[in-house]
């Protein structure tokens, strides 16, 4: 809530032509590839298709980093191939110089490319062109299953093939670029290190002109994520522990004489105004304005005894309060309504894990000081967040997390932190204090307790044993 009335503000230069997929090349026309079908696996596949891709495929599997796609090919109804998609390659020298991207464009453009970081052709399954289908039916989904479990678009697809196994026929045959080899490193804790293996590079462009769209310093529109809006109307607002009920202990910091709108009703506008969109004051004064009679009066907002309607607040009056009002009550105020939103409809464990961290607020320093440092808690499965708690200036993470954390519900939940939250004064706190679990890293700035830990052999007591 610290946060909760940031603007930030963008305007393209670029003329707004919309993105179509590129269609895949067609192969030699075969009925056998009539029943094809490649999608993303369920939840209940995952187990499978992971054991597979382990147990077949010659690097193995542990995981897809960052954010990840897997897919199945099925051939009449059966597995035939599994392909696993994560996040690109932080360098790779002949994609960047293919694309032709500032190093600076570079970073925030990465998630548009995705890896293909698997490939298997299960045993028993290869008949020809039948690899180089299943990619290009693949390429023609990728963006929009992406778009659908990340929020963003694909524009170009990036592999590594292995020289000394594979020739990247069936790469070629799809429709890929090849650009060149690597030079033999690998990427490991965020070091690189020589392993004398070059892997050959190929790109697959998901979209028209996707190089020069990814270089363009003016964002094209298929880089602008869409906002995420909540359907206000749906939320609990009037009723007993709705918003109104959340609200009414916030203090109201205007002088009594002249006051038309009550102090809750002004907060209750600007909150679902921010949480449909609105990012500015005078965002929030065009939604009241456009807001029904019905939603007003569910607000709280006042009725005119001459006209009998409910006035919407202006611009001005909803400004003069959100600067002048307590934000950590109103933050407090919230979070506590968000809580109960979100523990009403999920059932433990899924309301009951809570993740602790801590960012500095862009643009939020001003000439006078440093900017704004918010220490939160949010839930993990849904994603909201729940506290925060502003860290002075003068001090670190470790003396808020507590403030943080005190007025919370946590009996019974798992909290978890990075290491530098990894203190006993914390654990004590959770455990004893608020009755919940925790789960902290540790790292080598504590090489005792490190020690400690591997001494213990923990890798012997999986969390699925039974008590010893």
């Amino acid at each position: 809530m610290l946060a909760f009335f940031t603007r930030i503000g963008y305007t393209s230069s670029v003329p707004d032509t919309r993105v179509h997929p590129v269609p895949s090349p067609r192969p030699v026309a075969s009925r056998v590839f009539d029943s094809l079908l490649v999608r993303p696996i369920v939840p209940a596949e995952r187990a499978e298709w992971e054991a597979l891709m382990a147990r077949h495929h010659y690097l193995g599997f542990r995981t897809l980093v960052g954010e990840a796609m897997q897919y199945v090919a099925l051939l009449e109804g059966h597995w035939v191939a599994l392909l696993g998609w994560g996040a690109a390659a932080f360098k790779n020298r002949h994609r960047d110089a293919w694309i032709g991207w500032h190093p600076a464009l570079q970073w925030q453009r990465l998630p548009w490319v995705a890896n293909n970081g698997r490939f298997l052709m299960l045993p028993a399954c290869h008949r020809p062109n039948l690899a180089s289908k299943v990619l290009a039916v693949n390429l023609h989904r990728l963006s929009a299953d992406w778009q659908a479990a990340w929020g963003h678009p694909i524009l170009l697809a990036e592999t590594f093939v292995d020289p000394t196994r594979f020739r990247g026929t069936c790469y070629r045959a799809a429709g890929w670029i090849p650009l060149g080899e690597t030079r033999g490193f690998g990427r490991n804790g965020g070091r690189y290190y020589p392993h004398g293996q070059p892997k050959r590079i190929f790109v697959r462009p998901l979209c028209p002109q996707a190089a020069r769209v990814l270089a363009d310093p003016c964002p094209h529109p298929a880089l602008q994520q869409p906002e995420v809006r909540m359907k206000v109307h749906a939320l609990k607002l009037e009723q007993p522990g709705g918003l109104l009920d959340s609200l009414h202990a916030v203090p109201d910091p205007r002088r009594r004489r002249g006051i038309r709108h009550r102090p809750r009703a002004l907060l209750a506008v600007a909150i679902c105004a921010v949480l449909s969109g609105a990012k500015s004051f005078a965002a929030m004064g065009e939604w009241a304005a456009r807001a029904s009679q019905p939603m007003l009066r569910r607000l709280g907002c006042r009725r005119d005894p001459r006209t009998q309607r409910y006035r919407a607040p202006s611009e001005p009056t909803l400004r003069r309060l959100l600067q002048a009002i307590d934000a950590q009550a109103v933050d407090q105020a919230v979070s506590a309504w968000l809580l109960a939103q979100v523990r009403g409809t999920a059932p433990p464990p899924a309301a009951s894990a809570v993740a602790i961290d801590g960012k500095t607020l862009r643009g939020s320093g001003g000439a006078a000081g440093k900017p704004v440092h918010v220490l939160s808690a949010f839930l993990q499965h849904q994603g909201v967040v729940v506290a925060q708690h502003a860290v002075a200036p003068t001090s670190n993470e470790c003396t808020a997390v507590q403030p943080l954390l005190a007025p919370l519900e946590l009996r019974g939940a798992l909290v978890t932190a990075d290491a530098l939250h990894t203190r006993k004064e914390l654990a004590t706190f959770l455990v004893e204090d608020k009755g919940a679990d925790y789960l902290f890293t540790v790292k080598d700035n504590q090489p005792t307790l490190k020690a400690d830990i591997a001494a213990l052999q923990l890798e012997t007591f999986p969390p699925s044993a039974p008590d010893r």
